[in-house]
C-alpha cells in the first residue's frame, strides 16, 4: 500500500489540506469528471454559500451538510447524485462524514445517522439501493463507504464485461469455475471441466476457444450463483432475475497457437476490464506479456490476479510479485500496482480503478478459496466504463452464428450503439457484393432470458427470420436503415508496428481485427519507403475478400505470424456502389437459375430464401411431388457424390453463391467508385 499512499495523497485520512487542490477527493466517484462533488458529499455549507448564488452554483464541499439540508440543498443534492449515477452507468461509490473544505474527516454518531438518512431518502427519489461497505473512524469522527445502484426490473440488468487473459496453466478456466459455480477445486482440474466447450478441451485441459460465463450479484452485492445438485449446470435464467448486476466473464485462450482467437475475443467482445492472470510458481512467462501489450493497446484497464499461492513457496512468490511491480511500473504499462490485501484496498482501488492509472494486484487460490472474497467484492464495485445514448440510430456488430432446430439462424453479439426492439427491421451486411438486406428481428435473448429490448452495450443474440446461416458470417453489422450504411474496400489507418522481424513495405498483406471483423488485408501505399519494429506511419489498406463496415476511429490489430501492429482507421476511402452491385446480384441469380432450374424446382420449392423461377413447375399432386423429389434425390447424389439430398443441394449451391460474387466484387465496388 506503500505505493497508494505517495500515489493519491488525497485518499488518506490523514493528508494535508493542500493535498486535496493536487488531487480532489472526487477520485472515489467513479465518474470521469471531478466537476460536480467531494467524495460522495456534495453538500454546502447550511444556507451560507447560497447569498446571491443561484442553486447551481451552492458550495457544496461541507461533510455537514447532509445532516439537515435545506429544500433547495435538498434539490441540488438530487440532481448531482442523479448526474453522478448516469456517468457511473448506473451506480457509484458515495462517502458520508468526508468533505473537501479543508475541515476534519468523520461526524459523530448523531450527525452520522441523520446523514445516512438524508441519503436513503435521495435514494428512494432516484429508486436506487444502498449498500454499506465500510466504516472507518477519522479525527472528527466515523466516515462510511456506500455503494448506491440504481433498480433494474425483473428482466433487466447492469452488464460488466470481463476478459480473461493470461499464459497457458496460470488458472483462467479454473478461477472462473470457482467463481460462477462456488465450489472449490480439488486442484487437479474438477473447476475447469464444468467450463469447457469441446471434447479436445477437456481432453487437454486448455481453452481453444471463446468461452462465456456469467457471475450474478444481486441488491446486497451478494452472489447468486447456484449450481443445479443434480447435473452441476447452471440456470442463466434464474440467476439473471435474481441479478441486479451480472459479470460476464469472456474467457480467451492462453497458448500461442490460439492468439488468433483471443485477439478476436479482445476486439469483437468489447470487454470493460481485462483480468490477467499469472501463475505464482511459473511468474511472467509466455503470452503473459503480449495479452497485457494487447490490453493496453485497445486501452481496456487491467486487474492482475496471482494465483496458485496456496502451491508457492513464498520466496518464489515474492519474486514474482516484484517481477510483476516492475513490469506494470515500466515505460510502456505506467501503471500504479497496488497490492490487494483487504476490503479497504479493495473499495479504493475500486472506485479509482476507471482513471486507468491503477492497477490492483490480487493474490487468491482456487484450492483453499483465500482473498476470493476480496475478488468477489471487487468484481461487484466494478462499473462499466461506457455510456450510451439510446436515441442514436441501432447497430449490432455479430461475433457468433448458430443454427437453432425449431428457431432457425441465430446471430449473437455485442448492441453498439441505439435500441433494438422485438419485431424491428434492420439491415444486415455486408454480404461479398457489398449489400445490405433488410431483416426483421423475431426474437430477442439476453444471457439466455427472453427479453423485448436491448439497449446499447448489452450483449444479445437475435432470432432472425428468412435467412440461412451460410451466408451470415463474423463481423457482419445490424444497423438501422435511417445510418443508410456503405461497405467499404478501402480505408487509411495511422499504424504503430509493436514488433516485426525485418520490414514493412507496400503490397503485404497481414490479419487484420477490427471489432469483430478479421480480415486478411494488403497495404497498398503508406507515407514512408518501410515500417520497422516501433515505427508509425500512415498506411492505405484494401481488404482481399469481401468489403466490410467500418467507422472512422475505430481501433484495429494487425497481426501476421511474430508480427504484431496496433493503430485507428482515420479515413474510408472506396466505398461499395450500392447500384452496381444489386444489379451484378440480380445478374448472377439470373444466370444461376436458368442453369438450375431443375434443382431449383425441386429442392428450393418451400424456400424462401429467393423467389421461384417463373418456369418452377406446379406441383399439383402429393404423388408427383414425391416423384419429382426421388428424381432430385437421384440428381444430387450424382453432383454429390452420395452426400444426402439436402446436404449435396446447399453444397452445390453454396459454391455457385459464394465463389462466383467474390471473383467479381472487386471490379463491382471498383466500377461503383470510378
Amino acid at each position: 500500500m506503500a505505493s497508494l499512499a505517495t500515489a493519491e495523497p488525497a485518499l488518506c485520512p490523514g493528508a494535508l489540506p493542500a493535498a486535496e487542490s493536487v488531487v480532489p477527493a472526487c477520485m472515489f466517484a467513479p465518474d470521469r469528471g471531478c466537476v460536480d462533488d467531494p467524495c460522495g458529499e456534495e453538500g454546502s455549507e447550511d444556507g451560507e454559500g447560497t447569498n446571491g448564488e443561484s442553486a447551481d452554483h451552492l458550495d457544496l464541499s461541507s461533510k455537514a451538510v447532509l445532516v439537515s439540508p435545506t429544500g433547495e440543498q435538498y434539490d441540488s443534492l438530487l440532481r448531482h447524485l442523479r448526474e453522478r449515477i448516469d456517468e457511473g452507468c448506473g451506480e457509484t461509490i458515495y462517502v458520508v462524514g468526508m468533505g473537501s473544505d479543508g475541515g476534519d474527516y468523520g461526524l459523530d454518531d448523531k450527525d452520522l445517522e441523520a446523514s445516512v438518512a438524508t441519503v436513503k431518502s435521495l435514494c428512494e427519489q432516484i429508486e436506487a439501493d444502498l449498500i454499506w461497505l465500510r466504516e472507518r473512524t477519522d479525527t472528527g469522527g466515523k466516515i462510511q463507504d456506500y455503494l448506491i445502484r440504481r433498480r433494474v426490473g425483473e428482466q433487466d440488468f447492469l452488464e460488466v464485461r470481463v476478459a480473461v487473459v493470461g499464459n497457458v496453466d496460470a488458472g483462467k478456466s479454473t478461477l472462473l469455475g470457482v467463481l460462477t459455480h462456488g465450489e472449490l477445486d480439488n486442484g487437479r482440474g474438477f473447476a475447469r471441466q464444468k467450463l469447457f466447450r469441446h471434447k479436445h478441451e477437456m481432453e487437454s485441459g486448455r481453452t481453444s476457444s471463446v468461452g462465456n460465463d456469467i457471475l450474478g450479484f444481486d441488491q446486497e452485492g451478494q452472489v447468486v450463483n447456484k449450481p443445479d445438485s443434480h447435473g452441476g449446470g447452471l440456470d442463466w435464467t434464474k440467476i439473471c432475475e435474481k441479478s441486479s448486476k451480472v459479470i460476464t466473464f469472456i474467457d480467451l485462450a492462453g497458448h500461442e497457437k490460439y492468439l488468433k482467437t483471443t485477439v478476436f475475443g479482445m476486439t469483437g467482445h468489447l470487454p470493460d476490464f481485462c483480468m490477467l492472470m499469472v501463475g505464482s510458481n511459473a511468474g511472467i512467462v509466455g503470452m503473459t506479456k503480449e495479452h497485457l501489450g494487447l490490453a493496453l493497446a485497445l486501452n481496456v484497464p487491467v486487474f492482475v490476479v496471482v494465483t496458485k499461492i496456496d502451491m508457492c513457496p513464498a520466496n518464489i512468490l515474492q519474486e514474482t510479485l516484484k517481477l510483476l511491480q516492475r513490469l506494470l511500473k515500466s515505460p510502456g504499462c505506467r501503471k500504479i500496482p497496488v497490492l490487494v490485501q483487504n476490503k479497504d484496498d479493495v473499495i479504493v482501488t475500486a472506485s479509482n480503478f476507471s482513471s486507468e492509472r491503477m492497477c490492483p494486484i490480487f493474490q487468491i487460490s482456487n484450492v483453499t478459496g483465500e482473498n476470493m472474497d476480496l475478488l468477489k467484492m471487487f468484481l461487484n464495485l466494478l462499473s462499466s466504463r461506457t455510456n450510451f445514448n439510446n436515441d442514436e440510430p441501432a447497430e449490432f456488430q455479430i461475433d457468433d452464428t448458430y443454427s437453432v432446430p425449431g428457431v432457425g439462424t441465430v446471430v449473437s453479439g455485442t448492441t453498439l450503439r441505439g435500441m433494438i426492439r422485438l419485431n424491428d427491421t434492420l439491415l444486415l451486411g455486408p454480404d461479398p457484393l457489398g449489400t445490405f438486406i433488410p431483416i426483421a428481428v423475431k426474437s430477442i435473448h439476453r444471457k439466455r432470458m427472453p427479453v423485448r429490448e436491448v439497449r446499447g452495450g448489452q450483449t444479445a443474440s437475435f432470432a432472425l427470420k428468412k435467412i440461412k446461416r451460410s451466408s451470415i458470417r463474423k463481423g457482419m453489422v445490424m444497423v438501422s436503415p435511417k445510418l443508410m450504411p456503405q461497405a467499404t474496400w478501402e480505408f487509411e489507418a495511422e499504424i504503430l508496428v509493436l514488433h516485426h522481424p525485418t520490414t514493412i513495405s507496400p503490397r503485404y498483406q497481414a490479419m487484420v481485427h477490427c471489432g469483430s471483423i478479421r480480415q486478411t488485408a494488403t497495404i497498398l501505399t503508406m507515407n514512408r519507403d518501410c515500417l520497422r519494429t516501433g515505427d508509425k506511419a500512415s498506411v492505405h489498406f484494401r481488404f482481399i475478400k469481401t468489403p466490410e463496415y467500418l467507422h472512422c476511429d475505430q481501433k484495429l490489430v494487425f497481426r501476421e505470424g511474430r508480427t504484431k501492429a496496433v493503430g485507428t482507421i482515420t479515413k474510408l476511402l472506396q466505398s461499395v456502389n450500392t447500384q452496381a452491385a444489386k444489379a451484378q446480384q440480380a445478374k448472377m441469380l439470373g444466370i444461376k437459375k436458368t442453369s438450375k432450374e431443375g434443382t431449383a424446382a425441386n429442392e428450393e420449392a418451400g424456400s424462401t430464401a429467393r423467389p421461384p423461377s417463373p418456369n418452377t413447375p406446379q406441383l399439383p399432386t402429393v404423388a408427383e411431388e414425391e416423384a419429382l423429389c426421388k428424381d432430385g434425390n437421384k440428381e444430387n447424389k450424382l453432383k454429390s457424390g452420395g452426400g444426402g439430398r439436402r446436404r449435396g443441394g446447399q453444397r452445390h449451391r453454396g459454391k455457385g453463391l459464394n465463389a462466383a460474387p467474390i471473383s467479381t466484387a472487386v471490379p463491382a465496388g471498383a466500377a461503383g467508385t470510378a
